[in-house]
This record gives structure tokens, C-alpha cells and sequence, in this order.
């Protein structure tokens, strides 16, 4: 299964829209700010299953601020991550995705790509697909002998 994460889009749907005909994902998940943006892709590509979270620019009361997901056996937790504080380091997220007993944590709002994997926990910040220097997204693969992640360019 080929899930394609989005976070900090800002705006920029087309960004977005190319990497979904490029990735050709089986899911898209988007991590906040901005919501309505994964609502204009939900309606490009009706077919694609989505979920989202919400970020810190994200008004809207009805997205969760964080989600934890069952995927292919897979246990995956979305966070758009400011209510956890990542700008100054991933810790209170990661205790809280070890808590969750998550295979993955997925978080934004530092606008910075990152992919490590800690142990069991992959951590995966796709980065920012509006960012105004650097654009990137992340993909999780869940696969039957492993969890695979990795981010791009735009």
C-alpha cells in the first residue's frame, strides 16, 4: 500500500495535484494548513481516499487534530504536530506515538523534510508542499516485509 503525505501546502493545490499523478498512491493524507486545500484535492481526485488532521492556520472544528490510522496491519499516527511542540524537537510526539503503540508517526509545521526510523517508529515529516525555498512530500510504503518511507522533492 502507497500512502502519499502532504503537510503545509499552503495554498498550493497544484503542487500537490502533481504529485498525486506522479505517486499514483493508494491513500493521501494531509497534516494540516491548510485543510481546504486537501478539500480542492479531495475534489480533483473524488476516487482517492483521504484523511486528514488539522494545523495551526486550520479554523475548522469537524478535521481532527490528530488521528491514528490502521493501514495494511500498520498502526499510523497523524499530527500536524504544533499542539506537540515539534519546532523544538520531535520528543513529545514520538513518546506520544510510542504510547500509541504507532509503526509511524506522521507530523508537519516545521516546514522541514525529515525521515528516520527509531527503533520500530519510523518518523516522517513530509516537509512543507507550499514551502516558499524548499516543496517536498513524503511517501509511506506498507509493504508485507516492512514499513518503507522516504521524502521528495517537488
Amino acid at each position: 500500500m502507497k500512502l502519499l503525505v502532504f503537510s503545509d501546502s499552503h495554498g498550493n493545490v497544484a503542487n500537490m495535484e502533481d504529485a498525486v499523478r506522479r505517486e499514483e498512491p493508494d491513500q493521501v493524507l494531509h497534516l494540516g494548513d491548510v485543510v481546504r486545500d486537501a478539500d480542492a484535492l479531495r475534489r480533483r481526485f473524488p476516487d482517492l481516499p483521504m484523511t486528514r488532521v488539522r494545523g495551526n492556520c486550520d479554523a475548522r472544528s469537524d478535521v481532527p487534530e490528530e488521528c491514528l490510522l490502521e493501514r495494511a496491519g500498520r498502526r499510523l499516527l497523524l499530527m500536524h504536530g504544533h499542539t506537540r511542540f515539534v519546532k523544538s524537537g520531535p520528543g513529545a510526539a514520538v513518546a506520544a506515538a510510542r504510547e500509541a503503540r504507532a509503526d509511524v508517526l506522521l507530523f508537519g509545521h516545521t516546514h522541514d523534510a525529515l525521515c528516520d526510523l527509531q527503533g520500530n517508529l519510523w518518523i516522517l515529516n513530509p516537509g512543507a508542499a507550499g514551502g516558499l525555498l524548499f516543496r517536498s512530500y513524503g511517501v509511506v510504503l506498507l509493504e508485507a516485509d516492512g514499513v518503507y518511507c522516504y521524502t521528495q522533492p517537488i
